[in-house]
């Protein structure tokens, strides 16, 4: 036996990432920036997507700032761009946070007078700041913008996040008109507000620079983007057995499904632990070049069961397809499309 074969594990579930789309989603977004620049949220793992996957794709694509939540998701990164191209949207919390980033480059957003006085403490230097415009999540107050502590930092990115950019409302431009008043008053070198949804409100919401996350991932938040962006993830799955069912057997936990006809059915090798989670089992199905398996039962831990009455050709060993195109709400059962790709469990195969 080959080295590659003992190291290289066999896979019944499979990620798969169209690259090419991921690349023309960035310069579709990029594109609809106007003058600003766009950049990236990788976060979550490229939203569940595979940072080692999705990084060189956007880095090659012309991507040069790229935004994680926390300090641990720092090294996944960097190991495919430089630090000073990564902004840590958490900041600094402690002297380890700060020494970190020093250590790696990366460089932290500050969202607090604390963070501001903790960063300048353990030596200052480039940092971002958040200004929090009605969200009111991270970010410092409009009546903190002329503290010595933010006076005192230097400031690359100035930033705020749109609360309600998938809707119309007037509070979309009251946010921008904070940020720009914040900019009035606190020295920077780049703007950026409009995340996914909010690259489409306009020219107005782009300032310097945008950062879109969930439409690079094949997300349509708002109508606006529904022509510009293609879908990136693919899940399959394959089947681990075949059997035949008699009138009246159950099926799987709580005989939630029993059979009323002779059928035969297969088992799949997905279940809520790779993230395909028992709120997408009732009324919904996988598929077999475009043949419909309708979900049987509930969706167990690792499996799920399907009717494979329309292809009764199917076989254990055969892949089917697992619906995760994000854009549709018809398949999200509740779920968010940004739901539906965090919870991709680390059991799917990233190709």
């Amino acid at each position: 036996m080959s080295d590659a074969a003992m190291t290289q594990p066999p896979f019944s579930l499979r990620l798969i990432v169209d690259k090419d789309a991921l690349a023309a989603n960035w310069r579709a977004l990029d594109a609809l920036s106007g003058a600003a620049n766009a950049g990236a949220a990788v976060k979550a793992n490229a939203y569940g997507l595979g940072v080692q996957t999705c990084v060189p794709v956007l880095r090659d694509a012309g991507c040069v700032m790229f935004f994680v939540a926390h300090w641990s998701e720092v090294a996944g990164v960097i190991a495919h761009v430089p630090g000073h191209q990564v902004a840590v949207l958490h900041g600094v919390l402690t002297e380890a946070d700060c020494a970190y980033a020093r250590t790696t480059g990366a460089v932290p957003v500050v969202n607090s007078l604390e963070q501001a006085g903790l960063w300048q403490a353990s030596g200052g230097g480039r940092c971002h700041l958040m200004v929090d415009t009605g969200m009111n999540r991270l970010g410092i107050a409009q009546s903190e913008a002329g503290d010595p502590a933010i006076a005192a930092l230097q400031i690359d990115i100035l930033m705020s996040h749109l609360a309600r950019a998938d809707e119309t409302t007037a509070m979309n431009r009251m946010q921008a008109e904070l940020l720009q008043e914040a900019a009035d008053s606190i020295p920077h070198q780049r703007i950026s507000l409009a995340n996914s949804a909010g690259i489409a409100l306009g020219a107005g919401f782009a300032f310097d620079m945008t950062r879109p996350g969930l439409a690079l991932y094949g997300g349509v938040p708002h109508a606006g983007l529904t022509d510009s962006i293609r879908p990136v993830a693919q899940v399959e799955a394959q089947l681990l057995q075949t059997r035949n069912l008699a009138p009246g057997e159950g099926v799987g936990y709580n005989s939630a499904f029993i059979a009323n006809t002779h059928i035969r059915i297969g088992t799949v090798s997905i279940g809520y632990a790779d993230g395909f989670l028992r709120s997408r089992g009732p009324d919904n199905a996988l598929w077999s070049d475009g043949r419909r398996l309708a979900i049987l039962g509930k969706v167990s831990m690792d499996m799920v069961v399907v009717d494979l009455s329309a292809a009764p050709d199917l076989r254990a060993g055969d892949w089917v397809s697992v619906p995760w195109n994000i854009a549709d709400a018809a398949q999200q059962t509740g779920l968010s499309p940004y739901e539906m790709l965090t919870v991709i469990g680390a059991r799917l195969r990233q190709d």
